[in-house]
């Protein structure tokens, strides 16, 4: 951000400045004491003219010979009752100076002084605004900055292109709730315009909300993250927050790290053994055994310190798996006895788990309508993202829209909601990854 914003401002400097004199014309020698009243509107006096005399200002700026400059602008500026248009021709040299020798605090008074003269174009007019803006965002004085910003944007009509910088003046000067009032008002537009936000923008959201310790405002700045631009890094955050946030029960830690297994590319080496380790105490070894495997396969277990654990712990995976592989069919007809479905949905997840999907969902299916079950939405929340295992997206989303609850429940729906539908881009690196 700083580099693509100073970059502007010395563009925007040398636009300015190219000519850093206007045409010139002067008045004709008259009696000294009329010569300003006699002088026309935009012209300057010879005496004026003879320091000011644009061949020999440009001369000594290309000859880098600065001092010379400077001593024709205070010499000018000595000279008694000077015109508007005369003190006007000296603040543009002066802008001039200032931009090239890195002289801010003239460059930005004279900028001032040549914006409120009211002899610049309209065009002319907001490249200054914009200049003196960009001059007091730099130097960190950010009341001024949105002072200046605005009035770009009232001179010239323009409402967007300085208001990023209008909300990070905001964000810099603390005033987070100016700064998250701003932000969210454009995110809610660009997603109601159908239009992605920038990831500056819910970064900064983000970094709003982490400041203020509003961690409702961080995980809306997450959730869009991961929305447009996902990441391991965004995934892992969203996820872990999720299971600090009030309320959220302990109960779903499997549930969690299955979403992590699958929207990032690489889990820590911890993750993908408290994945196993839970996924075997729950009776889903299938599914242990292909974390395990996942977990050797990019090289993050079987290594290191606990390397003996991980080989003891993927060797009791596999025979786990072989063993529930051998006797999974012969717990249908026991499930199916049940008082509850409870069995039928914990059986179908294991086919499920060894992709056998049309089974294992139908099986899942069979349980909910069973019923007697203590947590309904926790077996529609995993029929659901059953579906999503099987790449069936629009039967997925079609069943997790109806998941509600605000123990983490809710929110695991939505975020398997936002895996499914996660960019085109992301939807294909798994895959490109695995080959």
């Amino acid at each position: 951000m700083s580099q693509f914003r100073l970059a502007r401002l010395s563009l925007l400097l040398a636009a300015i400045g190219l000519n850093f004199l206007p045409s010139l014309s002067h008045a004709q020698d008259a009696k000294p004491a009329a010569a300003a009243a006699a002088a026309p509107a935009d012209s300057v006096r010879p005496e004026v003219f003879k320091l000011l005399d644009p061949t020999a200002v440009k001369a000594s700026m290309d000859a880098k010979n600065y001092a010379d400059v400077q001593s024709r602008i205070d010499q000018a500026a000595a000279i008694p009752a000077l015109t508007p248009y005369e003190t006007f021709v000296l603040n543009r040299l002066r802008v001039a100076l200032a931009s090239t020798t890195n002289n801010a605090p003239m460059a930005m008074t004279a900028l001032e002084a040549v914006i409120e003269s009211g002899k610049l174009d309209k065009k002319s007019e907001g490249d200054f605004i914009q200049a003196l803006a960009n001059y007091h965002y730099n130097a960190k004085d950010y009341p001024n900055a949105i002072k200046w910003f605005t009035r770009y944007q009232t001179a010239t009509g323009d409402a967007t292109t300085m208001r990023p910088y209008i909300i990070r003046s905001y964000y810099f000067s603390n005033d987070f709730a100016r700064a998250k009032q701003e932000l969210m008002a454009d995110l809610t537009a660009k997603q109601q315009a159908g239009k992605t936000p920038t990831i500056e923008e819910l970064q900064l959201l983000a970094n709003t909300g982490s400041k203020s310790k509003d961690p409702a405002t961080y995980l809306v700045a997450m959730e869009n993250l991961v929305r447009y631009y996902p990441s391991d890094d965004y995934w892992s955050d969203l996820l872990g927050r999720l299971q600090g946030k009030a309320g959220y029960s302990d109960r779903f830690a499997l549930d969690v790290l299955r979403l992590q297994f699958k929207a990032v590319d690489t889990m820590p080496p911890q993750d993908y053994s408290d994945m196993a380790e839970i996924a075997l105490q729950n009776a889903f070894p299938t599914e242990a055994k292909k974390v395990i495997d996942a977990g050797f396969a990019k090289g993050v277990l079987g290594t290191g310190a606990n390397a003996a654990k991980h080989k003891k712990l993927r060797d009791q995976a596999a025979k786990a798996a072989a063993d529930d592989a051998k006797n999974i069919a012969s717990g249908e007809a026991s499930a199916m006895k049940s008082k509850d479905g409870t069995g039928l949905i914990n059986l179908g997840y294991a086919f499920v788990t060894m992709d056998q999907f049309d089974k294992g969902i139908d099986l899942i299916q069979k349980g909910i309508a069973k019923g007697g079950l203590k947590r309904v939405e926790d077996a529609k929340l995993r029929l659901g993202y059953s579906y999503a295992m099987a790449g069936k997206k629009d039967e997925a989303i079609k069943v997790l829209e109806t998941v509600k609850g605000g123990d983490g429940v809710g929110d695991l729906a939505r975020y398997w909601i936002l895996w499914l539908n996660r960019p085109a881009t992301a939807a294909a690196a798994p895959a490109a990854a695995a080959q």
